[in-house]
């Protein structure tokens, strides 16, 4: 095939990807959100985030033990963080699509195998002789269902800190085997461009992760009753080799968007000199994922990791002599490339360019006095930069660490890190408990043993405030399962029909009493289990039939519910169709409504939303409630919140014509 036909097929990548496995009987899963379920990571950082609870076995494996997906991934934060690379190489990214096809205890290494080489091969026309594929040192069989397809002098033998993969300490794990794609040794001839080295020649475009173990704390490696597979293949570089880029920041990928910056510099882009062009393309990127994902800008959590990539990438404009706002006037060269496969860009593109301009209308109001103090201090510096001024410039002129410490890389200085964590402790800790989560609880919990043997269980609670019902299960605190709960004790309880709501969509969940036996104090929702939380007054054994009473709250909490309806459609109303809800809670006392808009409402819009919901309160519209299809819903005009997990059949609240 000619390179002019290769290209013209390089943006239907990710498709064919989907297409090839969705025709070898995987169910194709939509991108989750950035943000994952998971409490222990930032962000989603690879294609199989969304599928770990069934690799871990807490949940059990899909009706279709097939999957595949193109899962967009971010790794700007935490343990997983690229961001000091971008720029300066070829391929590191803090937003990127990763392609993976997944196999939960279904196929192993042998179709695996096949099916990247077939789609390789045979759908991407990757020629042959160019890929070389690593195998685990002791993984004999991978390397004898390769022969079939490669010659043995392309396959090589690599040890643990190659190719072999873990989830964690203990869990799933096992040899992996990596497909390598030759870039040429007229391109990459240093003494590391070999095989095995740490030069750019040999490219990695695929991971086929084969898990076979189970390793227990002591380190003991158990073979697992259902190997699974987990690959990831990422799009970018396989976009590059389509267009036969040894960058991809050269693809048409970034370049339009490299192109963009150029008429607002007015100076060609070269690749030697080019890192501030590659940083703001990678960077724009970010910004607009994130916040049309509704995460926005602050100082802890993931928005800090949103402000300090935007603003890395207006330091990055500044130097390149742009010295007002620009990054918000490339968002649309994006849109346009995305917003087929992820529409919600469109949907948002008008407000993140409001929040983007707003953001560096803020930064570049200081960047100009932080950037003279840096260069002052530069003078009085040999080695170390001082840690005092490094926090000034955080403090006073809203310079994020990393983009400090970035200026000092370029001249080869350290900076005094232990006088800044002294000075930031207060704020660093803040962050630290905002990015780390908790953990889940419950994850170590019996809840795969209970959804195998119940399946998940109902919930009546819409029909009425009480129920006869069986006690299914038992489990203690740490959600282990128990025959019974003693008086005086706590823990929480299965029924196989529960009228008590588990705590959603910023609703508590109920409180009550399962009567003669317990108080419910709260109720949760573990995977697909309703549980609800008691302190037990006579003793509660499996299999009890008994009588649960939702807490009168519930009609007061109900009330705010509805509130929290009226007021999302007058914000909508009064600021915009851009207003998306970012949390919310609705408890017997009150309602907090959290939403997202580029910055604060007038006297005049905040009484002008009072007055709506006041209105449509006195008017004493009555709610109804109905069942219908994902899609019916969407047409009633109905509003969906992003990342929400939607099944096909939803339900749809509406108040008249005021809100749905």
């Amino acid at each position: 095939m000619s390179q002019r036909a290769l290209k013209d097929r390089n943006m239907d990548v990710r498709k064919a990807f989907l297409e090839y496995f969705e025709s070898k009987g995987h169910a194709k899963v939509a991108s989750a959100p950035l943000v994952p379920d998971d409490a222990t990571l930032l962000f989603n950082n690879a294609g199989m985030v969304p599928f770990k609870s069934i690799f871990t076995g807490e949940i059990p494996r899909p009706e279709n033990p097939r999957a595949t997906s193109c899962q967009t991934c971010l790794r700007a934060g935490g343990k997983h963080n690229d961001l000091e690379n971008v720029g300066h190489t070829a391929r590191h990214h803090t937003f990127f699509e990763m392609l993976g096809n997944f196999s939960f205890g279904d196929y192993f290494k042998e179709d695996a195998i096949a099916y990247a080489w077939e789609f390789l091969t045979e759908v991407l026309e990757l020629p042959v002789e160019k890929l070389w594929v690593p195998v685990h040192d002791s993984d004999d069989e991978a390397e004898e269902i390769w022969k079939k397809y490669i010659s043995s002098e392309r396959i090589m033998r690599m040890g643990d800190k190659d190719n072999f993969w873990q989830m964690g300490d203990t869990g799933p794990c096992g040899p992996c085997s990596e497909i390598f794609f030759d870039q040429g040794e007229e391109n990459f001839n240093g003494p590391e461009d070999h095989m095995g080295g740490e030069g750019d020649r040999f490219l990695e475009i695929w991971n086929l992760v084969f898990m076979q173990y189970e390793r227990s704390k002591d380190g003991t490696l158990t073979p697992l009753p259902k190997p699974s597979i987990d690959t990831g293949m990422g799009l970018e570089r396989v976009i590059a080799i389509k267009e036969g880029k040894l960058s991809n920041y050269d693809t048409t990928m970034f370049m339009p968007m490299i192109n963009k910056v150029e008429e607002f510099t007015g100076q060609k882009y070269e690749y030697a000199t080019g890192a501030s062009y590659r940083v703001i393309a990678d960077h724009i990127r970010t910004a607009v994922f994130l916040l049309s994902q509704d995460i926005n800008f602050s100082n802890e959590g993931r928005g800090y990791v949103l402000r300090r990539i935007l603003r890395r990438a207006v330091r990055h404009g500044y130097l390149l002599g742009l010295h007002e706002a620009f990054m918000y006037k490339i968002v649309d060269i994006l849109v346009a490339q995305m917003k087929d496969v992820y529409p919600y860009l469109a949907t948002k593109a008008e407000t993140v360019k409001t929040q983007i301009q707003l953001e560096e209308e803020r930064f570049y109001k200081t960047i100009a006095s932080g950037i003279e103090l840096f260069n002052a201090e530069l003078v009085n510096t040999k080695e170390v930069f001082s840690g005092e001024v490094a926090f000034k410039l955080y403090d006073t002129f809203g310079f994020p660490l990393d983009l400090t410490e970035d200026m000092l890389k370029e001249k080869n200085l350290k900076l005094d890190s232990a006088k800044f964590d002294v000075l930031m402790k207060e704020q660093r800790e803040r962050a630290k408990a905002a990015w780390k989560g908790s953990g889940d609880a419950a994850n170590s919990g019996d809840f795969k043993a209970l959804l195998e043997k119940f399946g998940k269980n109902e919930f009546v609670g819409y029909e009425g405030e009480s129920n006869e019902a069986n006690v299914l299960a038992l489990l203690s605190e740490d959600f282990k399962i128990v025959d019974e709960l003693h008086a005086t004790h706590t823990g929480w309880v299965l029924l196989d029909q529960t009228p008590f709501y588990a705590e959603s969509g910023g609703q508590v969940g109920d409180i009550g009493v399962i009567e003669g036996f317990a108080t419910v104090t709260d109720t949760r929702k573990f995977f697909d289990l309703n549980l609800s939380h008691v302190e037990v007054k006579k003793t509660l054994t499996t299999g009890a039939k008994i009588n649960a009473v939702v807490d009168i709250s519930r009609l007061e909490i109900e009330k705010h519910h509805s509130a929290t309806h009226l007021l999302h459609a007058a914000l909508y109303d009064v600021l915009g169709e851009h207003i998306s809800q970012a949390g919310s809670l609705n408890d017997a006392t009150r309602l907090r409504f959290d939403f997202s808009h580029p910055k604060a409402m007038s006297d005049v819009e905040i009484a002008a939303v009072e007055e709506q919901v006041n209105y449509q309160i006195l008017r004493g519209i009555a709610g109804q409630t109905k069942e219908m299809s994902i899609d019916e819903a969407k047409n009633s005009g109905a509003k969906a919140q992003f990342g929400e997990k939607y099944g096909d059949k939803v339900r749809v609240v509406s108040f008249g014509d005021s809100s749905v």
